[in-house]
């Protein structure tokens, strides 16, 4: 049945094609950002995309009780789909109390509006990172939680107090999306991964390597216990992570409490790979250099996503050269990102 869902950070890389997703899939989207790695040009791509608009746009931190209140007051919010969060492993190491501070304290004010406005049902973006420096891969839900940085530790705090507050609040539907490492881009070309600032994931980062932005990739540590001693992800196409919270919106209320579900391809690729692979797509040379590992990462990890396959019959549909591929294409198109 067609909803009205609050996306925040939905003008984001992965909320924004979760919009589009939404809107395809029927369903009216209220979108609340505040826009600090995100651009407002993007609402307006979902738009184009989509063929018909989202319903509304709200600029505001998603620690803004007011601002939240305001949000639930003006519009019938049926479900909540929540990504706004800082997300960068690196920089989280070296400001932690901002993560903590807006990570948790944006989804504790997030649930607390949704509790005092009657809306009981949520998909919450968490991250593969809790898993931490895995000993066995792939990793179930039922992998042992082991937080090696701050933003792995802010969503797993988020987690548990999810959990708890379903055991206290029966009414509370909580999916918890622990994804991997998204990449690509819409086929369009209209819509990207387009960070303020020095990129933090590898992707953009290659993107705009190859479009002459940047002279050369980090490559952080080769040594590590893999096939070719550099970092081994888990790469998932954005348009596949989109489907993967759609899919969950869909079967929200298939149980009650708080359920966690991996989105991943259970295969993974290194540093390495990733390069020859992006290389091989986009017909351009990619220089690199090894450097010293960066704090909090670890050697591997990979989703086994056989949970969510049998419970919605997802699964990704889209391989690493496809991500690459789709990636280029919006960087090729949009040489500077959103900016005009």
């Amino acid at each position: 049945m067609p909803q009205t869902v609050l996306v925040t950070g939905g003008a984001g890389f992965i909320g924004s094609h979760t919009c589009v997703d939404l809107l395809h899939s029927g369903h009216e989207v209220v979108v609340l950002d505040d826009h600090s790695n995100s651009a407002p040009e993007a609402l307006e791509r979902i738009a184009k995309i989509a063929g018909r608009p989202i319903a509304a746009a709200h600029v505001a931190d998603v620690r803004d009780r007011r601002a939240l209140d305001a949000v639930f007051t003006s519009h019938p919010i049926d479900a909540v789909i929540h990504f706004a969060a800082k997300k960068a492993v690196g920089e989280s190491v070296q400001i932690p109390l901002a993560y903590y501070d807006i990570n948790v304290g944006g989804t504790t004010a997030l649930v607390a509006a949704m509790h005092d406005h009657g809306v009981h049902r949520l998909v919450f973006s968490s991250s593969c990172s809790i898993y931490g420096d895995a000993t066995t891969v792939p990793l179930t839900e039922e992998s042992p939680a082991a937080p090696k940085n701050p933003y792995a530790m802010s969503k797993w705090t988020c987690e548990q107090i999810l959990a708890d507050l379903c055991r206290h609040v029966p009414e509370l539907r909580v999916l918890a999306l622990r994804y991997f490492n998204p990449a690509g881009a819409h086929p369009s070309g209209l819509l990207g991964e387009d960070p303020h600032g020095v990129p933090n994931n590898i992707m953009p980062f290659l993107t705009q390597i190859a479009v002459g932005r940047r002279d050369e990739l980090s490559v952080f540590g080769d040594d590590y216990p893999t096939a070719d001693g550099t970092g081994v992800r888990d790469y998932l196409h954005v348009v596949d992570v989109a489907e993967g919270h759609r899919a969950a919106l869909d079967h929200i209320d298939d149980g009650p409490g708080m359920r966690t579900f991996n989105l991943g391809t259970g295969r993974g690729a290194s540093v390495l790979e990733l390069v020859r692979t992006f290389e091989e797509v986009s017909g351009r040379s990619i220089p690199y250099h090894v450097t010293a590992r960066r704090p909090g990462d670890v050697a591997e990890l990979v989703a086994d996503p056989a949970k969510a396959a049998a419970a919605w019959g997802w699964s990704a549909r889209r391989d690493l050269a496809a991500m690459c591929r789709d990636a280029w294409n919006f960087q090729q198109q949009n040489p500077s990102g959103y900016a005009p």
